[in-house]
């Protein structure tokens, strides 16, 4: 039961960041290039900083962090730099699985959902991360809410 529990909570975290940058669809302007959004994070560098930093943010979050108990953290933070950096526009390849099939049965509640995003936008704050960008990624992350929570 543990490693079941351990599982759903991992792709929790990971679906979080992941399918929020999946989402991403900026239209540059008419007769302008805008650099991708995993460019203007900073690539692969910036977000693996940022995910440690928002894992660390999560552990030490009393409202969510015994979700994380049992999570094999360094897995974790891979995942979440490979989803992240492939959804924003990097190189990098997820393999995981679709956001419904990982969180069904998790219970996720509107306020585990809300928390999260609190230790993300902390994470990028920590990093200076702009605000169009931080808007950006925070977008995706509102759009994959649905197949995520499960309570109100």
């Amino acid at each position: 039961m543990r490693s079941f529990v351990k599982s759903m909570y991992l792709g929790l975290a990971a679906s979080l960041l992941i399918t929020a940058a999946a989402c991403s669809t900026v239209e540059p302007p008419v007769g302008k290039t805008t650099a991708s959004l995993y460019d203007r994070l900073g690539q692969k560098p910036a977000i693996t900083a940022v995910v440690d930093e928002f894992v660390g943010n999560v552990a030490n979050d009393n409202r969510i962090n015994g979700r994380f108990a049992t999570t094999d953290i360094p897995r974790l933070k891979g995942h979440l730099v490979d989803q992240v950096c492939m959804a924003t526009g990097g190189p990098c390849t997820y393999t995981g699985r679709d956001m419904v099939t990982m969180h069904k049965g998790m219970r996720i509640t509107n306020a585990d959902f809300h928390a999260m995003v609190e230790d993300l936008i902390a994470a990028l704050d920590t990093f200076k991360v702009p605000q169009a960008e931080q808007k950006e990624l925070l977008d995706l992350l509102g759009s994959m809410k649905p197949d995520i929570v499960e309570l109100p």
